[in-house]
């Protein structure tokens, strides 16, 4: 069964940089494309952004594009999300979240979902990013 721990949450300024580490323990993420979700104050869930099971793909929300990126390092079992800069609008509470993907599954190696979390079968607990001023 796979677990997923997100860390690197904290607090930051404006402007600054923050990279999120997303670590799976109990089976390989090699297997699994990656989505990173957040949540905040209020609001609903969003899909921030994925990398396919092949590392080709890469997607990501209009609102973080050129600012966020996403990467896997399969040897370490982690799948990194590097935020720079942050903005205000950027502060909530960020999920990775996981879906089998490639042979003998459905879903192709070079497929990820940003626009529909219930695509995703594991989910960690979330890492809080607040950003101020």
């Amino acid at each position: 069964q796979l677990r997923l721990e997100e860390s690197g949450g904290g607090l930051v300024q404006a402007g600054g940089s923050m990279k999120l580490s997303c670590i799976a323990s109990g089976s390989s993420v090699e297997y699994y494309a990656i989505g990173w979700f957040r949540q905040a104050p209020g609001k609903g869930r969003e899909g921030v952004s994925c990398i396919s099971r092949s590392g080709n793909t890469k997607n990501y929300a209009d609102s973080v594009k050129g600012r966020f990126t996403i990467s896997r390092d399969n040897a370490k079992n982690t799948v990194h999300l590097e935020m720079n800069p942050v903005n205000r609008e950027d502060t909530a509470v960020y999920y990775c979240a996981a879906v089998p993907a490639g042979i003998p599954t459905v879903l192709s190696a070079d497929v990820c979902n940003l626009d529909n979390g219930q695509a995703y079968d594991f989910w960690g607990r979330g890492t809080q990013v607040s950003v101020s001023s």
